[in-house]
């Protein structure tokens, strides 16, 4: 067993923990010759979730109306931002080509990498035939999984009118020697369908395993999550319906606020101006390094998180207004009062919240139940079932909200087929903030429905350099309109150089 995971941990090594840069171009080295021989160590690698669960997405950090990217904050203690804020949260295409700290392209290619590899070495392990065919859906899911990301991030939002625009790289083997050239648009969601085609043959039921839900491995469970989150984006509302359907058949635990939250018993006191405050965090922050609450935490269907390097996801004030600041749980335990004295906003006092989930970083990526019962109270509104929706809706709304609060104020309820989608977005908004803001505004911006439209966001702050925020270059007005092509933010510079210029930069 231990010359097994050797191998293995030789093997994973090597081709995960490679450099950043270039990462599409990057030789093997003599080691990656150590191919797994056995399908039990195939398993090995997919069960290191630590390659797998995070996303340094600074597009969905940054880029959406759910951040706060404020001169008053600037003002006050001017650290409080790096430039890469300023930079992604003013929809950037001068500087951030050239950001040698972006790593979401290489980290997904990474995780498509070890899929690939998978799926090119299944046919020569030993194994069963079960577990072969398990693990073969299971790399088409993290193909199509990570695809789907940079898809979001990269792309265009795919529509009849961007279909022949530029989509990914599409590696679908471990060659080095593969092109490198991006596909269209069309040809990048034909290759996400297919392998979404071949992850939904995975009937794995999400087991729990010593008090956690196995939801850092694809299960039947997980693959249907993600089919409603990618047929919602589509506008296929019967399809998205049937998936999360499935998905909240095969699991439909949900935390509830009121008993399974609950503040921290580590104190946390901060002095400012010399008086000693109080910052009341959840239990979810305590633990940085440690797994058990992220991993015990029951609606995940797949384990994935947001990572935030700044540690501070500052909620806009327009996010904010949309919390009952009175009932609703999810505004006493994530909205941290006082966080900005954390952050050291202490001299002169300037008091803001931040929103926290698990420790100060991450934030739940992947599909939840929460998710899936938004998803069919959404597909059943726009489908005119406007009592359904509102029910699926009000499910999820008993977890979230004091059960101490009138019954009118937990349970929503609309008019309307118009005013339960209105309701519904704005329920999506406060239960997913950060994480799905930003294919959420693409989408609702793109599609046939002008009611739902996001319409520009435009932000007010200060001019910048590659390196730098700089107020001598005045106060600035910043706009993203509805059908920009900054929708695609810019890929790495180091992406492009490394392949000879055969990957093109997106067209601002």
């Amino acid at each position: 067993m231990k010359i097994l995971k050797y191998i293995v941990i030789i093997v994973s090594t090597t081709l995960f923990l490679s450099s950043c840069d270039d990462f599409l171009n990057q030789k093997p080295s003599k080691n990656t010759s150590l191919v797994p021989t056995t399908a039990d160590q195939l398993e090995y690698l997919l069960n290191n979730y630590a390659n797998f669960y995070q996303e340094g997405n600074r597009t969905s950090v940054y880029s959406t109306d759910d951040y706060g990217l404020q001169k008053e904050m600037y003002d006050a203690r001017a650290a409080a931002y790096g430039v890469v804020a300023a930079q992604f949260g003013t929809w950037d295409t001068e500087f951030l080509p050239f950001d040698g700290r972006e790593n979401f392209w290489s980290g997904e290619y990474r995780k498509i990498f070890t899929a690939n590899m998978v799926l090119n070495t299944l046919p020569n392990v030993s194994g069963t035939e079960d577990q072969k065919k398990r693990l073969t859906s299971e790399a088409y899911f993290i193909r199509a999984y990570s695809y789907w990301t940079l898809a979001q991030t990269y792309c265009l939002p795919y529509t009849p009118a961007n279909k022949d625009e530029l989509g990914l790289v599409l590696k679908q083997s471990t060659s080095f020697e593969e092109p490198v050239k991006r596909a269209t648009l069309e040809e990048t969601y034909a290759l996400i369908e297919a392998d979404l085609t071949e992850a939904l043959k995975n009937t794995t039921k999400l087991e729990m395993v010593n008090n956690k839900y196995k939801s850092w491995r694809a299960s039947k469970a997980s693959v249907n999550a993600f089919a409603a989150r990618y047929y919602l984006n589509r506008n296929d509302y019967t399809k998205a319906l049937t998936h999360a359907d499935v998905a909240l058949t095969e699991h439909n635990v949900m935390m509830d606020y009121n008993v399974d939250m609950r503040y921290s018993s580590i104190i946390s006191n901060v002095t400012v101006g010399g008086v000693p405050t109080r910052i009341w965090y959840p239990y979810t922050h305590d633990n940085q390094s440690d797994f058990t609450d992220m991993l015990e935490w029951k609606e995940h269907y797949y384990f994935r998180m947001l990572y935030h390097e700044s540690w501070w996801y500052i909620p806009s004030t327009q996010l904010l207004a949309l919390y009952d600041q009175t009932y609703d749980l999810r505004y006493k335990y994530h909205m941290v009062k006082n966080y900005s004295f954390d952050r050291g906003l202490t001299s002169p006092a300037y008091e803001y919240p931040g929103y926290i989930f698990f420790f100060k970083d991450r934030i739940p990526s992947g599909p939840t139940v929460a998710e899936m019962l938004l998803i069919k109270a959404e597909c059943l509104a726009r489908q005119n079932k406007v009592p359904e929706a509102m029910s699926a809706v009000n499910m999820l709304r008993a977890k979230r909200m004091d059960k101490n609060a009138p019954s009118a104020v937990i349970n929503l309820s609309a008019t309307s087929k118009d005013d339960a989608i209105v309701k519904i977005l704005q329920e999506r908004r406060r239960e997913l903030p950060f994480t799905q803001r930003w294919n959420d505004i693409r989408r609702l911006n793109s599609n046939e429905d002008a009611g739902d439209d996001v319409g520009a966001l435009t932000r007010s702050f200060y001019g910048f350099t590659s390196a730098a925020i700089s107020p001598s270059l005045g106060l600035n007005t910043y706009t993203l309109p509805k059908n920009s092509r900054r929708y695609a933010a810019p890929i790495p510079n180091t992406e492009i150089q490394s392949s000879n210029g055969v990957i093109v930069q997106n067209k601002y």
